[in-house]
Order: structure tokens, then C-alpha cells, then sequence
């Protein structure tokens, strides 16, 4: 069996997810976990090898605002593939120290515009020998990868409607909320608009719409759930699938209350970059808000949390018009402390980055719901353990 060397830039919750599952199913002979700080670095290294029951991780300290001491850390260690852990806004740097480094490149996204100027380095990776795949993760990425499997089951598939988010096994007042990621990939996803496809074209859709709320049973122990819209959910699908789909939409789902919280804070300007003058100083309302409201709805070590993501398929199946459901529940894991955001995030990307690494996914810039055919990467989730339903609906 080969055995293939990855890194994590950035090793905090997501990061040091996705190196366990690349040390437990991704054929790992070294996973270099890097950080601006060593000891987190370390830290998470040593998780990983505690869990993983073998010494298959190690830390080095990397600032990847430095192009070429990402270069070097990737060629000195023989990096086949690898996943950026960093907020959003460092990946297209990053992708391009990848093409440099002839290392394949995953990445947590988020930002549907940095995706596509990724993704635009096709040729590049292409010449390099390398797979970028930009927007892994829950949603964007895992979300992808399910309706390109659903849309596996169809003949002709004609509706994707998917419903996703990451929220409090048990929520608390006032918030009814737990920050299971970087707060700058939740004000980054309530900012700016996203695409969808209605009636076959493709449609800008802005952030808490009020025409498009709408209120979900998930029946069982989690019952009704509110769905509304956020940016960049969809992600390529849109592009990658135009003139294929009748409809692709996507809405994120929470406790009932949070979108009422939210939409108050966006229509206050609270979310905006753009600085205003406090006291004499210039500030980002945006970093205001992390500032003081990140700390009261940061998961406590004690807190659980469930992720959900639901896909409605519609099409043709056996010459028939048919619909199906499928659902993906994950919960925080007991046996290895990982939440179900690290492990439908961490995991996802690991999937995708050992997928790379073993020539799997075809070279050049590849959209994550191209990575892998749907079926192989429903396959991976079952390899995992993960809640995976599929139910057809009564004609």
C-alpha cells in the first residue's frame, strides 16, 4: 500500500479533524499539522497521535502571509496534498504557493468569489500536476458532494433544495447558538449574496430575505427548524450546472429566534466592513460585533452540537417522476471529542485531500462536487459511521 504525506495550514478545530481522519483513512505516512503558533501546533499534533494511536503526526510554526516559506514547508517535506485551515481570505495566496509547490490543495472556503478566482488557476495546476479544490467543508463542500450524489439517483434530475446548518443539541436562551467555527465564517456567510437557480436561470439572492423564510419539520427529537437564506451556500453549483437544473437553492437552518437576531444585527450595519469612527478611532463594525458578541455564543467544552443537512432531489427515475430526501444528522462524537461541525467539515475536506493525494480526482482547478462521483463519496461518508438516509417519497 502506498502511504502518502499530507499538512494542515492552521490547526485549530477543523484542522485537527481533518488530520485524524487522514490518519485513520487517508493512507497517511506523515501529516505535518502547521500554525502561526507552535504550541497550537503541537497541541493538535498530539491529539492526533493519541487518537490515532501512532505517531503520524508532527508540528512546525508557518506564517502563510509569507508565500515563500509556504513553498519551502511543502517542498521540504514532500507534501502530496494539503488542506488550508485559514480564514478564507488567505486561499488564493494559497492556492498559488501550491501550483509552486507542485503540492494538491483543499481548502475550508466559504467565499464563492475566492473559490472562482481558484478555481480560474486551472492551467496552472494543470502544468503542476495538481488538484485545487476550493469550498470543502460542511457547506459549502459536503452539502456539494451530497447533491452531486443525489443527483446520482436520478436519471434526469431536475430540483436540488437543500437545507443545512450547524446547531446547540440542546439550546440556551437568549441566543439559542453555539460558535462551533471561526467567527468570521459565520458573519462571512450572513454578508453579501448568493446564487441559485430558479426556473433555469440563475438568480442573485441576498442575505435574510423575508420572502424566503421559511419554517421545516425535521420531525423526531429535533422537530421545527427555520430556513433562511445566506451567501455563498451554493457555491459553484450553480455555474457548474447550468442548463442541467430546473431549481438549486440552499437556505441555512437554526433554532427559531435566530433569524430575527440576525437580520436585526445585518439591517443595523453591525456585519459591515466597511469602518466607522468610534471615539475618535476607525473600526469595522463587523470586528465590533465579533468582539463582543463571539465570546457569549462560543461553544463551552460541555456543549453538543448536531449538524443537519437535507437534500430534496427531484427528476426522472425509471421513466417515472420521482423525489427523494436525503438526510445526513451527525452529532458531537463522544469517543474522540470531535463535534459534528469539526467532523462534517474536518472530515469532508480529509476526504477530498486523500482523494487528491492518491489520483483520485482529476488534475487542474476542480469544483468539490466534481472531486469525486457521488456515489464513491457517499461511500466514504458509510466508511465513517455518518447518519446517511435516503428515502424516496410515495408517487
Amino acid at each position: 500500500m502506498m502511504s502518502y504525506h499530507y499538512a494542515i495550514l492552521g490547526s485549530g478545530r477543523q484542522g485537527t479533524a481533518a488530520a485524524y481522519d487522514l490518519a485513520v483513512h487517508g493512507d497517511a505516512a506523515g501529516i505535518l499539522l502547521a500554525d502561526m503558533h507552535l504550541s497550537a501546533a503541537e497541541r493538535s499534533a498530539a491529539r492526533v497521535n493519541r487518537l490515532a494511536g501512532r505517531a503520524v503526526a508532527t508540528a512546525a510554526a508557518l506564517d502563510v502571509r509569507d508565500s515563500d516559506a509556504v513553498v519551502e514547508l511543502l517542498k521540504a517535506n514532500n507534501i502530496d496534498a494539503f488542506i488550508s485551515g485559514v480564514p478564507y481570505f488567505f486561499n488564493l495566496p494559497l492556492a498559488r504557493a501550491a501550483v509552486r509547490a507542485g503540492a494538491s490543495m483543499a481548502d475550508f472556503g466559504g467565499n464563492t468569489d475566492q473559490t472562482r478566482a481558484q478555481l480560474a488557476l486551472d492551467a496552472e495546476a494543470k502544468a503542476a500536476g495538481i488538484t485545487l479544490t476550493p469550498d470543502c467543508g460542511q457547506v459549502p463542500g459536503l452539502g456539494n458532494s451530497l447533491c452531486a450524489y443525489t443527483m446520482s439517483l436520478f436519471d434526469q434530475c431536475h430540483d436540488l433544495i437543500m437545507y443545512d446548518g450547524g446547531i446547540p443539541a440542546e439550546p440556551q436562551p437568549p441566543w439559542h447558538y453555539i460558535l462551533t467555527f471561526n467567527i468570521e465564517g459565520l458573519t462571512n456567510e450572513y454578508f453579501g449574496e448568493t446564487v441559485f437557480i430558479r426556473d433555469g436561470q440563475l438568480v442573485e439572492m441576498g442575505c435574510f430575505r423575508p420572502e424566503e423564510y421559511e419554517l421545516i419539520d425535521f420531525g423526531g427529537d429535533v422537530g421545527v427548524l427555520e430556513a433562511f437564506t445566506t451567501a455563498g451556500g451554493t457555491s459553484t453549483m450553480p455555474w457548474t450546472w447550468a442548463g442541467q437544473l430546473r431549481t438549486l437553492q440552499n437556505k441555512t437552518i437554526r433554532w427559531p429566534g435566530h433569524f430575527a437576531q440576525w437580520k436585526a444585527f445585518s439591517d443595523a450595519g453591525l456585519i459591515e466592513l466597511e469602518p466607522v469612527e468610534v471615539d475618535g478611532h476607525r473600526i469595522a463594525p463587523r470586528h465590533l460585533l465579533h468582539a463582543v458578541l463571539g465570546p457569549k455564543i462560543e461553544a463551552q467544552p460541555d456543549e453538543r452540537d448536531l449538524v443537519i443537512v437535507r437534500i430534496i432531489g427531484r427528476g426522472l427515475r425509471d421513466g417515472a417522476e420521482r423525489e427523494v430526501v436525503v438526510d445526513l444528522f451527525d452529532r458531537y462524537d463522544e469517543a474522540t471529542g470531535f463535534t459534528a461541525m469539526e467532523r462534517t467539515t474536518g472530515w469532508h475536506a480529509a476526504i477530498i485531500c486523500a482523494a487528491q493525494a492518491h489520483g483520485r480526482t482529476p488534475r487542474g482547478g476542480l469544483p468539490v462536487e466534481l472531486a469525486l462521483p457521488g456515489p464513491a463519496f457517499a461511500e466514504e461518508l458509510l466508511k465513517r459511521g455518518f447518519d446517511l438516509r435516503v428515502t424516496w417519497m410515495e408517487e
